[in-house]
């Protein structure tokens, strides 16, 4: 890259750092909600969110020039095809994953300081800053689950909803918040769904779906045992952040019926840095898989697999695990693939 094109990179870099903090202060004042219902001026809107005139204008600035408003001289306009993206109940909003990102900078003087002395940030930290910032636990994934799941994730292996509405025993490993779970366990009546998190916030709030077949459990990964086997076993982007990667999907295999199935979503990216070069997520993962994903496991003294383990990874550790027959398919986000995986 020339000294001049590297100089834009950074300056669009920095740029989109900023604008990042200002979309989600325009989500926790209600200034993207309000400006959704139409064209206003910088007064108009600043009254229909109940805001001061000055800060909105300013904050109105940045965000036409930054592309995300329109701007006619006159009016303000938040276009429906960008709003998609920021506000709504659908899987097209980014907002839960902005606001979890922006929490992270929370966290970066403990993770600066792991990077001198070792170990790491553990994930109770940063549950100030989600908070703070607004991010909800499992929010990030609720809409994919609700849009996605059966027909996108599910259908995308032969067989699996056909055995899912013929009546399965499933547990579903990582559940956090049970988003995956309500949808399953509504759109397959005959199975039986248990969901395990090590996390007993998050199984509290799971629980909070009531449903009459699924159930959520406290419990280690790790220490899984299963008297019966299931039928399917899921993991939602949840194996690369175990402590003891290997230890589980060892425990999983023995879980499993001899005719079941471990259902893996997880990231789609290479084991190798170079072959993720171009890739227009991977920076984005790898930042991620930083602020969170390794240094969370090296806080445990974990193995850190980090987001990006990779397919050529993540496939030789469920050959290793007792997996003979792995099948890597695509999914319906870019970002994730899935491993259908039988004994």
């Amino acid at each position: 890259m020339e000294e001049q094109d590297f100089a834009a990179h950074l300056t669009a870099t920095m740029t989109g750092s900023a604008l990042t903090m200002l979309i989600g202060v325009g989500h926790r004042t209600g200034l993207l909600a309000a400006a959704a219902r139409g064209p206003a001026s910088s007064a108009g809107l600043a009254d229909r969110a109940g805001l001061q005139e000055r800060y909105v204008r300013e904050w109105l600035g940045a965000m036409v020039t930054g592309g995300i408003f329109t701007y006619d001289g006159r009016e303000y306009t938040f276009p429906p095809e960008h709003a998609k993206f920021l506000l709504g109940e659908t899987a097209a909003n980014l907002m839960p994953s902005l606001l979890t990102l922006s929490a992270f900078t929370g966290i970066l003087p403990d993770l600066e300081r792991a990077f001198a002395e070792g170990g790491g940030v553990p994930r109770a930290a940063y549950g100030p800053y989600l908070e703070t910032l607004g991010a909800k636990t499992g929010d990030s994934w609720k809409h994919i689950y609700r849009e996605h799941l059966v027909d996108g994730f599910f259908g995308a292996v032969p067989g699996l909803k056909e055995r899912l509405t013929a009546g399965a025993r499933v547990l579903d490993l990582g559940c956090g918040t049970g988003h995956a779970i309500a949808v399953a366990a509504r759109a397959f009546p005959a199975s039986r769904f248990t969901g395990l998190d090590i996390n007993a916030g998050v199984v509290e709030q799971a629980r909070e779906h009531r449903l009459p077949n699924a159930d959520f459990a406290i419990g280690d990964a790790a220490e899984l045992t299963a008297d019966p086997p299931y039928d399917v076993i899921t993991a939602f982007d949840a194996v690369h952040d175990q402590d003891r990667p290997d230890v589980v999907l060892r425990r999983i295999r023995r879980a499993l019926a001899p005719d079941g199935l471990f259902f893996m979503v997880d990231t789609n990216f290479s084991s190798h840095l170079e072959r993720n070069i171009g890739n227009p997520l991977a920076a984005l993962t790898y930042s991620i898989s930083l602020m969170y994903c390794t240094t969370t496991s090296l806080a445990e003294g974990g193995a850190a697999l980090g987001a990006v383990w990779g397919t050529e990874k993540a496939s030789e550790m469920l050959a290793d695990a007792g997996f003979r027959h792995v099948e890597v398919l695509g999914s319906p986000r870019p970002q994730n693939c899935i491993y259908a995986c039988r004994p």
